[in-house]
């Protein structure tokens, strides 16, 4: 249908697993005449848990869309998975909607990832919305939640509507306050709401406080100003397993949260060809301007292909349009547009600012590009995501010989549909690592691989990235000296190597008189030297934080070779190791753990027994602890599923990078002690 930007809604459903939002978009769909009836997640006959994996899992696993119309608007609604480990699929949905709908468990009241993602909206300036759903379930007290909610959130968290009707039903507190709640007061909870708008606008404050009524019309304008600035964050009541609510929300919806005109809008970044630095650039939400859009998912199907979803933020795209993609040249046919309703692609016309539709079969179109229709914006970027950094690792290797080269095709495929997952390869180990946000993402993506790719892996833990260095300065000196039948190779060398600060690397300095060794040597001498930081000294891991200096030697006008000077700096160097105190070092992780406030003394006492030190802690919200320490990253294998254990699954954590320092001796005895026999055998 022909529709207008200020008839078009974009918001995402967003909250811990076990929240309800599949089912709540299942009775918004079922509401609004898009599907005949709800399905059941626990039968997988969903709009958008569509996977056979959602199925059996009976979760979501992944960002979903389910587009509709209502009452001559169209309606982006976003479905998305609640676990922490999915946070690469859910997080992506805050670049592509105005609103974030944080959907509360009544039964469960406000949970680790409640806090987290209201954080996380209110960053990207999204208005915020919280549904409190479930209210019919048994042994649920609201009013002591809704109080919570405030205490936790602010005292701007106000409910449009109450629970009535033994919660069978809502009142409605803002359009057209009247009838009875099962607590509070309809009339008292309008007044609040009033109280809380009026205070973005002077005049309209004036007015109220002169008469004491303002229309539902005059409230329009302040209240989208409300709830742009955080000033008014909504609460809804429903059910979406009983209805009721529904038809409240999607008044809500179409009344009163932000067409694109009125939103924040994103920010996206100009940079100079070379130049990483920018200016901001908004895009203008107007049909008639140059064509900006931003892809927030990919997904391939092995059938279908690659279906790119994007959101239009400035422009008109139209099937046949021609696009270029970031900084690419050449521009591509757009073809067939499609409106998405979970795996059903609907074919669309056109789409304006605020729609998000999709395009299949464009291998080029990566997560986070910009497509555009002017050369002059391939220099524009969006604004990068917050997502968490992929720290749980598993090596793998396939079952089968001879699928080395599928496995490696299929995770890039995985790769390209979330931003949360990283491939590694360890060449020193010869090991490839898959690495995501948790364990329940990573067994997902084997589940994947074995039921949709056919593919199985072996996994196991991968190496720990040990690192080798000296402590103390030493000299080194070797003669290559080899004589055969022909020519001769001659070479010798004469060098010092000292301990650099902890992060400073290599260093490799030539401080040779007088032409000892000619200068076309140099470089083989440094090759030989550079040969040894890969393969290490002590326990096979590489060298880091040495200063080598090559300070004599000597040369043959004839024997002198590349070779032969290459292989004496290669002894010359190991031979001043030996007397150097080579020591093997260990990575240090920053861990930041965020848990329930009674758990703390088990977290530090968890911490503690793996070499594990508190650097502080802090209470980012009544109830929660948040804990910040370092620890060996070797002590931290099996720190997810402890953690886990620990919280009854309410833990939350992050790992960072932090620094390397020197393993304990016995952890050293025993790594050099592995490490005899391979070097025995190579030797």
């Amino acid at each position: 249908m022909a529709h207008s930007i200020k008839r078009i809604r974009t918001l995402a459903l967003v909250g811990q697993s076990g929240a309800g939002k599949t089912t709540l978009a299942e009775a918004l769909l079922a509401k609004a005449g898009a599907i005949p009836a709800s399905g059941s997640v626990e039968r997988g006959t969903t709009v958008c848990d569509y996977t056979p994996l959602e199925k059996q899992l009976q979760h979501s696993l992944k960002l979903a869309l389910a587009s509709f119309e209502f009452q001559d608007h169209r309606v982006h609604l976003l479905d998305t998975p609640g676990y922490p480990d999915f946070l690469g699929h859910a997080l992506p949905a805050f670049a592509a909607v105005e609103t974030a709908a944080i959907v509360i468990n009544a039964q469960n009241g406000i949970e680790m990832m409640t806090g987290r993602l209201l954080t996380w909206a209110a960053k990207r300036g999204l208005d915020r919305l919280i549904v409190v759903n479930k209210i019919d379930a048994e042994n649920v007290d609201l009013e002591p939640l809704l109080d919570q909610i405030q205490q936790a959130f602010g005292k701007e968290c106000l409910p449009l509507n109450l629970p009535a009707g033994n919660r069978s039903k809502v009142s409605d507190c803002f359009f057209a306050p009247s009838g009875e709640a099962d607590f509070s007061s309809v009339e008292e909870a309008h007044r609040k709401l009033v109280d809380q708008v009026v205070e973005v606008d002077e005049k309209l404050m004036e007015k109220y406080l002169e008469k004491g009524e303002v229309s539902p019309e005059e409230l329009h304008e302040p209240l989208e100003r409300a709830l742009r600035e955080g000033h008014l964050i909504p609460v809804v009541f429903t059910s979406a397993k009983t209805g009721a609510g529904i038809a409240e929300l999607l008044d809500v919806i179409v009344q009163l949260l932000p067409n694109p005109t009125e939103g924040n809008p994103p920010s996206y970044v100009v940079t100079k060809a070379g130049n990483g630095q920018g200016t901001d650039l908004q895009p203008i939400p107007d049909p008639s301007k140059h064509a900006l859009a931003h892809v927030f998912k990919i997904e391939i199907d092995p059938y279908i292909g690659r279906l790119a979803v994007f959101r239009v933020h400035q422009g008109r795209i139209t099937p046949g349009s021609q696009l270029y993609i970031g900084e690419g040249r050449k521009p591509i046919k757009a073809g067939h547009l499609y409106m998405l309703r979970g795996k059903t692609q609907l074919e669309v016309h056109e789409a304006i600012p605020g729609d998000i539709c999709a395009i299949a079969k464009i291998d080029d179109i990566q997560f986070d590009h910009i497509l555009h229709d002017s050369a002059e914006d391939a220099h524009v970027h969006a604004k990068p995501l917050e997502l968490p950094m992929p720290v749980f690792g598993l090596a793998v290797q396939p079952k089968k010989r001879g699928d080395e080269q599928k496995v490696s095709d299929v995770l890039h495929k995985i790769l390209a549909e979330d931003p949360c997952f990283r491939i590694e390869h360890n060449s020193q180990a010869n090991e490839t690592v898959m690495r995501g946000l948790g364990e329940m993402h990573l067994k997902a993506v084997l589940e994947k691989m074995s039921s949709q790719y056919k593919l199985d892996l072996d996994t196991r833990p991968p190496s720990i990235p040990y690192r080798e260095t000296i402590a103390a300065r030493a000299e080194g000196h070797s003669r290559h000296k080899k004589q055969t039948g022909g020519a001769g190779q001659f070479g010798e060398v004469f060098l010092k190597v000292e301990p650099l600060p902890r992060g400073k690397g290599f260093e490799f300095v030539d401080s040779v008189k007088g032409g000892a060794i000619p200068n076309q040597f140099i470089p083989s001498v440094e090759k030989g030297v550079r040969a040894v930081l890969d393969s290490g000294y002590l326990a096979g891991y590489p060298l880091q934080d040495v200063r080598v200096t090559v300070y004599d030697g000597k040369s043959h006008p004839v024997d002198s070779k590349d070779v032969a000077f290459q292989s004496a700096g290669r002894k010359a160097f190991l031979d001043a190791l030996a007397k150097a105190r080579p020591i093997v070092l260990e990575p240090i992780v920053n861990v930041e753990i965020t848990a329930p406030e009674d758990r703390m003394g088990d977290i530090a006492g968890e911490l503690s027994g793996h070499r594990g030190q508190i650097k502080g802690s802090d209470a980012p919200r009544p109830g929660l602890v948040q804990i910040k320490a370092t620890a060996p990253l070797s002590e931290l294998e099996h720190f997810p599923a402890r953690l886990k254990s620990l919280t009854a699954g309410h833990g939350s954590y992050s790992l960072e990078f932090s620094h390397y320092e020197p393993a304990p001796p016995q952890l050293q005895q025993k790594l050099v002690a592995a490490h005899k026999p391979q070097a025995s055998a190579e030797d």
